[in-house]
């Protein structure tokens, strides 16, 4: 593949929300300042929204990481898929949260989790439950999500709630129905896209991690078109970026230029376009036909041999 190609020790524009990678621009850091101090300060329900690809789920992945790496007094249950009725709900937080035991009905895991909770409070134990994609929660584990917040002490809320979604959680929230929950919100942000410049040192920071030594393999122009095409939104990156290399290595470029970028960004988009090869100008074609090339002739030197 392009790493050896490229001098990498890895891929650096994978989709999957790696922590090693984030990078950390003053809105990143802002909106991990919310959850670390929404939990540290026992605020009850917090809400991080933004755009798909924007990072969310990779900064609850870091959320994670730091909590399990310095704070040893805090449980964590984690829903990434909300689409649950509610019994399944209550059952997936207390097996997430080491309740283990049979299928209980919805009174009982309330009880049970209400008691682990007073058990964590007494131990000065924190307890969060995150709930990720929650703008497709339904109106049924909404109320819910309201009820959990209702489990409390005179003094402190016992369980605290981070609801992570797209734009769409902010309309759900806002509908009148869901105003004894919008109420409830302690701390709240909207996570944006990168700016250009952003967009440029994000694209150097995931080379650098990933092991090139010089991370400007792509051209400022390059950038340019990069950050036309994604809008900021990380995930559109990475998927640019990616193709960018897979292509420039069938075409033996060390350094990628707007040619290079613009083709691939045609060939998302699903236009037509014609190559050397005289059909579709795929970077997947590219690399087999190169990769058919190099693999005939290694043949050819072992029959030598």
């Amino acid at each position: 593949m392009y790493t050896k190609f490229y001098r990498l020790d890895e891929k650096p524009f994978e989709i999957t929300p790696d922590p090693r990678f984030l990078y950390v621009t003053e809105n990143h850091k802002e909106a991990l300042a919310h959850l670390i101090y929404g939990i540290r300060e026992k605020k009850g329900l917090t809400v991080i929204t933004g755009e798909v690809g924007t990072g969310k789920t990779t900064l609850i992945h870091t959320l994670l990481k730091r909590l399990n790496r310095v704070d040893e007094n805090t449980r964590i249950a984690y829903v990434f898929n909300p689409k649950l009725d509610s019994a399944d709900f209550l059952q997936y937080i207390c097996e997430d949260l080491g309740l283990a035991g049979p299928k209980r009905s919805k009174g009982e895991n309330i009880a049970q989790l209400n008691k682990f909770l007073l058990d964590s409070y007494a131990q000065n134990r924190n307890v969060v439950l995150i709930i990720d994609e929650a703008q497709k929660l339904d109106p049924e584990l909404l109320e819910e999500v309201r009820l959990l917040t209702n489990l409390e002490t005179a003094t402190r809320k016992l369980l605290q709630i981070i609801l992570i979604g797209q734009p769409e959680l902010s309309e759900l929230l806002n509908r009148p129905q869901c105003l004894p929950l919008k109420q409830r919100i302690s701390l709240r942000y909207h996570l944006n896209p990168l700016n250009k410049e952003e967009t440029k040192e994000y694209v150097k920071r995931r080379l650098r991690i990933a092991g090139l030594v010089n991370p400007n393999i792509f051209s400022h122009q390059a950038i340019d078109e990069i950050y036309l095409y994604s809008k900021g939104i990380p995930r559109s990156i990475n998927i640019v970026c990616d193709n960018a290399l897979l292509r420039g290595y069938a075409a033996d470029q060390k350094t990628i230029g707007d040619q290079i970028v613009r083709e691939v960004i045609s060939n998302l988009d699903g236009k037509v376009s014609k190559s050397r090869f005289g059909i579709l100008n795929r970077p997947v074609l590219e690399f087999v036909s190169r990769f058919s090339r190099r693999g005939m002739k290694r043949e050819r030197n072992e029959q030598n041999l």
